[in-house]
């Protein structure tokens, strides 16, 4: 109860700072707003404080950062959606990317000797100020006793309590808004605020960060052009991780890349392929890669840092992502329905048909037609509504892939404005999908296939011994059954016994073609 009361005070005190910084509806969107809206909107800004940033996106960046680390990644995704909340928007966000304030350099120094055990001097030869402060940590350019340049990252003090009490918060505003707005259920507000508070409470775990970077390092060697920093496991631990010293340009700094020459196009190509190809090809992917991530050198390469958090997706979503991408650039709405149906996006009782012609709606007018000839509002809107009309949910396993999606199109938007995301993933996935399709991708859901049903054997002693003891306790009368479920139950054992043969059959069918296969190869 207790626990109650202190999140509904963490939403009321972010209500309130929101309406301090005239974040909640701003004044210059005033006429867009509905006459109800408008006159609760001019209630709020009776409360808001004069003389605050003329930029509505640098008001929010200040009010999130007020609010704290949890609610500063929201603020780093709208950042990179240029084309959604508008230019003058997206930049008065984009201070939230790299430009938090620091803590005290005693404060770091003290947590890595604490974390490493001994004095500074035993692990540096150098330890400068912080060159990068975030929401979570901060980074610190050092040199090892050995001679290398790294980057020393630190966790904020006290971050661990601070993101679990805005969670928790967060967490009953999704029950709340689930409860009282009926039409957010099949957006499962609640599933999205869990699986961003997962992501976010091993991103406070740097142990855990050194993995997922060592892990992408070996993802990235599949890409063209896309780097990771080595780690020093020697110098990491809970609250510390050093990597290697990146020297390049920040993707935040576009005078700085045009002056070094980099040619932006084959910039921002590089960004949506390196992300496609790590997902598709391994199912592992940098899920946070706003432009502060993201570096370049001046060999045109991609560095990323920063692998708090992680995204993984299974080789089932994995080949739906690939069907669902490569009917829309092959204009095979159909394709793309049904890949939708078989994920299990869409409930089975609608037509494929019909969302297949839905589809059509949104992808022929964009087809063809570059970035900045595209209205992403729009585009997003339509999405919106149709996933409404067909009573598509949100696939919890699915957000951090979505969401990176968002944030590395908006990045590579900043590049280059007439990036045609569609047109730089046909490669990736075209690629992908011969292989996985093909002779390859069959024999890999064979021994997929063999691995359940290995795996289904092993169960099958205990689950008789289950039943049996079940029918044992029902004869002795232990658990009796009303006349509702004895009938549910008969038909349940009608419909296992229907399957149970069925399954018998296409074993028998699957040992009679691995037998022919077999005669036929001798």
């Amino acid at each position: 109860m207790f626990r109650t009361l202190t999140s509904l005070g963490r939403l009321a005190r972010a209500g309130i700072t929101l309406a301090r910084y005239d974040a909640i509806f701003p004044r210059e969107y005033q006429e867009k707003f509905p006459p109800t809206i408008k006159a609760f909107a001019a209630f709020t800004r009776l409360f808001s404080r004069r003389g605050e940033a003329e930029n509505p996106g640098e008001r929010l960046a200040r009010a999130l950062e007020k609010l704290g680390p949890t609610y500063v990644k929201f603020g780093q995704v709208l950042a990179t959606r240029a084309d959604v909340v508008g230019q003058r928007f997206a930049r008065g966000l984009s201070r939230l990317q790299d430009q938090m304030p620091a803590f005290d350099q005693k404060i770091a120094i003290s947590a890595l000797e604490k974390e490493l055990g001994g004095e500074l001097a035993d692990w540096f030869v150098d330890f400068k100020e912080p060159v990068n402060a975030a929401s979570v940590a901060q980074v610190h350019r050092a040199t090892t006793i050995d001679g290398r340049d790294v980057a020393v990252k630190i966790l904020r003090p006290g971050v661990e309590q601070r993101l679990a009490k805005d969670i928790r918060a967060m967490q009953l505003g999704a029950k709340l808004v689930q409860r009282f707005v009926p039409a957010t259920k099949r957006m499962e507000p609640v599933k999205f605020v869990d699986t961003v508070a997962r992501a976010t409470e091993l991103e406070t775990d740097l142990r855990l960060e050194a993995a997922s970077a060592s892990e992408l390092a070996e993802a990235a060697t599949l890409a063209e052009n896309y780097c990771v920093p080595d780690v020093d496991w020697e110098r990491s631990g809970k609250r510390v991780l050093t990597t290697s010293w990146v020297e390049g340009i920040p993707l935040t700094d576009i005078d700085r890349i045009d002056d070094a020459g980099i040619d932006r196009e084959a910039l921002a190509n590089t960004l949506t392929r390196a992300f496609l190809t790590t997902a598709m090809e391994t199912g592992v992917f940098h899920a946070d890669m706003h432009a502060g991530n993201l570096f370049v050198d001046l060999d045109g390469n991609l560095w990323a840092v920063d692998f708090g958090i992680m995204g993984r997706i299974g080789r089932e979503e994995r080949r739906f992502l690939a069907l669902i991408l490569h009917g829309f650039l092959t204009r095979d709405y159909k394709g793309a329905a049904e890949a939708h149906f078989n994920a299990g996006y869409v409930p089975p009782r609608h037509s494929i048909d019909d969302f297949a012609s839905a589809l059509r709606a949104v992808g022929e007018p964009i087809f063809g037609k570059q970035a900045d000839e595209v209205p992403m509002s729009r585009v997003l809107l339509q999405l919106f509504e149709i996933t409404a009309l067909f009573e598509m949910h949100l696939r919890p396993e699915l957000i951090l892939l979505q969401k990176t999606m968002v944030q590395s199109e908006g990045v590579a938007r900043l590049l280059n404005p007439q990036h045609d995301m569609w047109g730089a993933s046909a490669p990736v996935v075209e690629k992908w999908m011969k292989r996985e399709l093909g002779p390859e991708g069959m024999a890999l859901d064979f021994v997929d296939d063999l691995k359940r049903l290995r795996v289904s054997a092993k169960r099958l002693p205990g689950a008789i011994e289950d039943w049996a003891e079940a029918g044992a306790r029902l004869r002795s009368g232990e658990i009796k059954l009303d006349e509702a479920s004895l009938n549910r139950l008969a038909g349940q054992q009608r419909e296992g016994r229907l399957w149970r043969w069925l399954g018998y059959g296409i074993l028998a069918a699957a040992a009679g073609a691995a037998g022919a296969s077999l005669y036929t190869a001798l």
